[in-house]
């Protein structure tokens, strides 16, 4: 369906949003370089830093796993 919409633009407005969005990406390395913040990742596009679980959310994963793996195994 996005790639439907992008058929209503000009390839000048397509390569002015390209230009425009290698800018940002640009602008974004230049800045966690300077605040000395971990360079993001993108994927498809989209930046993802990486975030910490904290020990209580891994417990509480880890838990219901178990729990899973627990009931399943009584029934096999």
């Amino acid at each position: 369906m996005r790639e439907n919409a992008l058929i209503q633009y000009s390839a000048a407005q397509l390569k002015r949003a390209v230009g425009i969005k290698e800018r940002i990406e640009d602008l974004e390395k230049e800045l966690t370089g300077l605040l000395g913040i971990p360079e993001p990742i993108t994927v498809g596009g989209m930046i993802r830093r990486h975030r910490k679980m904290s020990a209580a959310a891994r417990a509480k994963i880890s838990a219901g796993a178990k729990a899973r793996w627990t009931k399943i195994k009584r029934k096999g």
